[in-house]
């Protein structure tokens, strides 16, 4: 999984890409950049720049998250109907634009970056027109994303904002005004969304209490927001880090923590009593169901209704559970499956005996899967990755695994975040299909190409949807059968676990938000079917409950991708090359699912 910033820049924006903008179009690629037309190309190249220098002077927070320090000093204005109407006639200036551009006059590559554009703007002005991006306005804050956890983290000095010279530091002072002044000014639409009905459920609230509570409890030291004057650079003088130090301590002491502590009260006095009870999903909310339509529509490019997913979800489930049937068999264990299952939850043999053995077992992994990159893929990339552990104050919330992507430069790491969190729940037969996901050929792979890809548009470097996004990483553990992987039966048993929790995510998504299930079905539904422990199935729940839609992604994305794979081979036969495919997904950038079914299409048609 990909780390996002906040709700509102879930599906246009990961979190750790971070690289300074960049749109300016290839002079020397070969024939996809070819020019035809060049007055059209540069309209296009134009609108693209203008596009997300308007995008960014709306969000200083993804700016600065790419590297752009223009707006350093600023927190911004993200909950304002002001600012949504902005971001809404952005969208119609950027199409009213598009529509005056010749799409036949461009090279190839110039289309699909044309039809990637317009099916992203498209797709984000329904939000605005149909009311979900209001709804989504009201509901800012659960215990996975929003920017009472996402920005000290962000902010932590280890993480995404740069902490390089003394005009960091100072920027990241004058943010901190801005941070609480966001935190106050949340109480506003959070009794908007009371009075609309727009309110989540009992549990996930008490969920961001504990959150606040922690925040408020942790004091100036605990704060991850006191860490950039932890680890100074060596440009920054004595009297300078004292000056810096002291500065922090009564930000964050003065204007910070009341400000979480005033949220805090208001979460506890106002908004646990008007939190919902019974149905945890959407469906239990005022326009919920509507809004799990539009949110199907964004995550997943499909327009499939939530009773077909959820069907194919029960028909994947039912596939996936005959092929763990057979390794069952394949290492002679005596009992029922969920016999087997409780098995690889206990058994010793699985376990680890520190954090510290987890994540050098997945180094070890790594240190096999580099070599074998080749034969799939004709180009690496440049960016270094890292595994580390999970940061103390999230991994409770988080789940097993996510990654941060890196710069091109080198100068931040790709990082593949593993949580070493309640350890007697993290398990041995998942290792080699979470680290092909997460790391290599999975989101490191994608995200590293993408963004060291100077001729593609910012937008397919930096932004990109769901499904394509984890489509691809869902994609890269199947071919870890190629790569000589699985060879363990408990490892290929894992590989299938992982899918089946994918599988399952097509039936509880649907279930909780389309169909009223309880939270507590959600969880024994997954238990019945998993070896994975309580604590990891009840984390995975609670994050669908909280970002309904976003898991139906994996699985359809894959699928996708599968299709198109297949259809590859079939059409091409002897002349298929894994290489060549895998090339033509990876070199658009991260774009909407139907943009590259056609694009793949075409290249099938091209090559026949």
């Amino acid at each position: 999984m990909r780390r996002a910033f906040a709700r509102r820049t879930l599906l246009t924006l990961t979190a750790a890409l971070a690289v300074t903008a960049c749109s300016s179009q290839p002079s020397s690629q070969p024939d996809r950049w070819r020019l035809v037309d060049t007055s059209a190309a540069q309209a296009l190249d134009g609108l693209f720049a203008a596009s997300n220098d308007r995008r960014l002077d709306l969000d200083p927070q993804a700016a600065l998250g790419r590297g752009d320090r223009r707006q350093a000093d600023r927190f911004g204005d993200y909950l304002s109907r002001r600012h949504l109407a902005a971001r809404s006639d952005n969208l119609r200036r950027d199409l009213a634009a598009l529509a005056r551009i010749d799409r036949q006059a461009l090279p190839a590559a110039q289309q699909v970056a044309y039809d990637a554009f317009r099916y992203r703007a498209e797709t984000e002005l329904a939000g605005f027109e149909n009311g979900s991006e209001e709804i989504l306005r009201q509901l800012p804050f659960d215990h996975l994303f929003g920017y009472h956890i996402a920005f000290p983290d962000m902010s932590s000095g280890q993480s995404l904002f740069p902490f390089t010279d003394l005009a960091d530091y100072e920027s990241g002072l004058r943010r901190l005004t801005g941070f609480a002044r966001y935190l106050d000014d949340s109480h506003r639409v959070l009794r908007l969304g009371i009075e609309q009905g727009h309110v989540p459920a009992e549990f996930a609230t008490r969920r961001v209490i504990d959150q606040l509570s922690a925040a408020v409890e942790g004091g100036v030291e605990g704060s991850p927001l006191l860490g950039p004057t932890k680890s100074f650079p060596d440009t920054i003088g004595d009297a300078d880090r004292q000056r810096l130090t002291a500065a922090y301590e009564r930000a964050i002491g003065e204007t910070v923590m009341p400000a979480f502590a005033r949220l805090e009260t208001f979460f506890e006095e106002e908004y646990l009593p008007a939190s919902r009870q019974g149905a945890p999903g959407l469906i239990g909310m005022t326009d919920g169901k509507a809004l799990y339509r539009h949110l199907i529509t964004r995550h997943t490019s499909s327009q499939m209704s939530p009773e077909e997913i959820h069907q194919l979800g029960l028909t994947e489930v039912a596939r996936i559970r005959a092929a763990m049937e057979k390794i069952k068999e394949e290492v002679s264990f005596e009992g029922s499956l969920q016999e087997f299952f409780d098995f690889q939850r206990s058994d010793p043999q699985f376990k680890f005996d520190s954090a510290e053995e987890l994540l050098a077992g997945y180094r070890e992994i790594a240190e096999r899967v580099r070599p074998r990159l080749s034969q799939l893929f004709p180009k690496m990339p440049r960016t270094p990755l890292e595994i580390r552990a999970v940061p103390e104050f999230f991994e409770q919330a988080a789940g097993s695994a996510y990654y941060y992507a890196g710069t091109p430069d080198g100068s931040r790491p790709g990082v593949f975040y593993v949580n070493t969190y309640d350890l007697p729940s993290r398990t041995r037969p998942t290792m080699e299909t979470l680290y092909l996901h997460e790391a290599l050929p999975g989101h490191h792979m994608q995200a590293s190409l993408a963004l060291e890809d100077l001729e593609l548009p910012s937008f397919a470097r930096f932004e990109g949807g769901t499904a394509y996004i984890e489509g691809w990483a869902l994609y890269a553990e199947s071919l870890g059968h190629e790569m000589g992987f699985f060879t363990d039966p408990y490892q290929h048993f894992g590989h299938l676990e992982l899918e089946m929790f994918r599988a399952l995510r097509l039936v509880v998504d649907t279930g909780l938000h389309d169909q009223g299930w309880s939270r507590q079905r959600a969880v024994d539904y997954m238990l019945a079917n998993t070896s994975s422990a309580a604590s990891v199935v009840i984390a995975d729940v609670d994050r669908y409950v909280v970002w309904p839609g976003q898991a139906l992604a994996y699985k359809l994305g894959q699928l996708t991708l599968r299709r198109l794979r297949d259809r590859a081979e079939e059409a091409l036969g002897e002349d298929f090359d894994p290489r060549a495919f895998h090339a033509q997904v990876l070199d658009s950038g991260a774009v909407p699912l139907p943009v590259i079914e056609a694009k793949i299409e075409a290249w099938i048609a091209d090559s026949d």
